[in-house]
């Protein structure tokens, strides 16, 4: 990612802070705490280029606050077709599209991770039942 200074292939709290400035939209540190949290999904404090491109997915589908900083971030990596002509343009949005893609993957392993959560809570509850009726049965 451009704004990966330390090349770790994270955004942590001071490049995002420095990325906002660079794009005319400086925030202060708890609003980019925020911005941090709002997408971060193993809450390592940084943001993977995973949850860097849930920001845009976010943005999409309206689920950003209107004074969120995230959405101030998405309207600002628009692209501006006269300074960066049809070529740059049809990068960017091939690059939109893959993230959607991406966005669209994110979230089908989202539900089979929570659908296989709700199988082992199931799985779980039944062995707590069978125990306890055997339990029942041997202290009758």
């Amino acid at each position: 990612m451009r704004y990966d200074a330390g090349k770790d292939g994270f955004i942590d709290l001071m490049e995002l802070k420095l990325m906002m400035e660079k794009l005319g939209a400086p925030q202060t540190h708890l609003g980019l705490k925020s911005m941090i949290k709002e997408v971060d999904e193993d809450f390592d404090g940084k943001l993977s280029f995973r949850e860097f491109l849930l920001i845009f997915h976010k943005a999409a589908a309206g689920e950003l606050q209107e004074d969120s900083g995230l959405l101030a971030l998405a309207k600002l990596s628009e692209i501006n077709v006269a300074l960066e002509g049809v070529r740059g343009a049809k990068n960017f949005f091939e690059a939109k599209a893959q993230a959607l893609s991406c966005s669209s993957k994110f979230e089908a392993e989202l539900k089979a991770e929570q659908e296989e959560r709700k199988r082992e809570e199931e799985t779980r509850r039944l062995r707590q039942a069978a125990f306890q009726e055997l339990k029942a049965a041997f202290s009758a």
